[in-house]
């Protein structure tokens, strides 16, 4: 079964079949070549695999990033974030990774963040001299911090995956995007020192006082989110409904830039959003059942412990399988089949599951933002309107801080763990 689930799944995908649908009928063709398994198991497995409580997630956190790119939440985080590091030479570019950075610990999500932020920001850096280019590149890289920062839904999904608590998850995920922010900020400060570009981003700047009164009702929106998860007060799945009231609340009550008649398209593109991720997710069920059920994960392990013999080996393997996947692999759908079969191999090299699932995340991240598939890429090229090819040359420095930055996350573990153990205890 498991030469007829490959083979089938690669054909589709080099045929371009939607991923959804190349993953659910590659599980349908592995069923009728074994003959033993009836096909009522896809409509059950494809349902168990969205019946889950965690994943009510999911389309209250896109609902959430919606509401509050409607709301005038983004445009004050981005004016924040501008007071406080605009005022030197590239500040509006550090604005930018400090803005997707806000905005992510609400939206949970890339693409959102690269719309929201990048209509914003990316004309704004044009406006000072910003290379078109460069302006797109750096929204692009930023905007992955959406599934680093939590909450996260890359995150839920690895977490109903594999088991593991989505509240550690979600905190462990801190350390690592203060890393790649923090990376990704000194880059685009070499870049414009070298370049002699930004020298005017302190223009138009508000001070800081002005712009955290505006901010102080969208900074509230992460702080009861986020509090309420750490606080044990709810679980990330109640939390998710709470983001969405504070959102309507700031929304219309407080900045009065939502309107009633602005919720029809918000929840269409909601909906729209929600429905292709659930898709996957029912589909990559049933593949990783069959793919379990198959004795693959264990043929697996044993072919990583013969060939790998120390974790170090293991991990670099692991960072440049996931990079590969990245690249050609929607992200959820590379969690939910590639995770159930990887954590179990990993725990048996000592790796921690809560730091494991942050290494899946940052590499899947990595292939947001790169060719073919890269989605944060795309939106930012929408955004700026300009073709791919344009960014790839200015890109390739940001890619290659992200994969330096993925290796310090990789090989200290403390980054992603040190801050569940002081919350959870260790």
């Amino acid at each position: 079964m498991n030469t007829t689930l490959g083979l089938s799944l690669a054909i589709l995908f080099l045929m371009g079949v939607p991923i959804a649908v190349s993953i659910g009928l590659a599980s349908v063709i592995g069923i009728e070549a074994q003959g033993r398994l009836p096909l009522l198991l896809v409509a059950q497995r494809m349902f168990t695999g969205i019946d889950s409580f965690p994943l009510m997630a999911i389309p209250l956190f896109i609902l959430a990033g919606n509401l509050m790119s409607a709301g005038g939440i983004s445009h004050r985080l981005v004016e924040l974030a501008k007071s406080i590091v605009g005022g030197i030479q590239g500040g509006l570019a550090c604005t930018c990774v400090l803005t997707c950075m806000l905005f992510a610990s609400v939206s949970g999500s890339s693409v959102a963040t690269t719309f929201a932020i990048g209509a914003i920001l990316i004309p704004a850096m044009v406006r000072h001299n910003y290379p078109k280019p460069l302006a797109a590149s750096i929204q692009a890289s930023s905007a992955e911090l959406g599934v680093l920062i939590p909450p996260s839904i890359p995150l839920i999904l690895y977490g109903v995956a594999t088991d593991t608590s989505i509240g550690k998850l979600f905190v462990a995920g801190l350390g690592p995007g203060f890393v790649v922010a923090g990376a990704l900020m000194a880059l685009v400060l070499v870049i414009c020192r070298r370049r002699g570009i930004g020298k005017d981003d302190g223009r138009d700047r508000a001070s800081l006082r002005v712009a955290l009164v505006s901010a102080i009702p969208a900074l509230l929106v992460p702080v009861v989110i986020l509090g309420g998860i750490y606080s044990g007060i709810f679980t990330p799945t109640e939390a998710s409904a709470a983001a969405v009231a504070a959102a309507l609340i700031v929304g219309m009550g407080l900045y009065r830039e939502l309107k009633l008649s602005d919720l029809p398209d918000i929840l269409k593109k909601t909906v729209i959003s929600t429905s292709a991720i659930m898709i996957i997710i029912s589909a990559a069920a049933l593949f990783s059942f069959l793919i379990a059920r198959s004795g693959l994960p264990n043929e697996i392990a044993a072919w990583f412990r013969e060939v790998f013999e120390s974790r170090i080996a293991f991990l670099l393997a692991i960072n440049l399988l996931l990079l590969i996947v990245g690249m050609f692999i929607e992200t959820s759908a590379a969690i939910l089949v590639l995770a159930p079969i990887l954590t179990p191999i990993a725990i048996a090299y000592g790796v921690d599951p809560v730091h494991f699932g942050l290494i899946i995340v940052v590499n899947l991240a990595l292939g947001m933002i790169t060719p073919p598939l890269g989605v944060n890429l795309f939106a930012a090229c929408a955004v700026a309107e300009l073709p791919v090819e344009k960014i790839i040359p200015q890109l390739i420095w940001f890619v290659l801080t992200v994969f330096a930055a993925l290796l310090v996350i990789t090989y200290v573990p403390a980054i992603t763990l040190a801050p569940v153990n002081l919350i959870f205890g260790g």
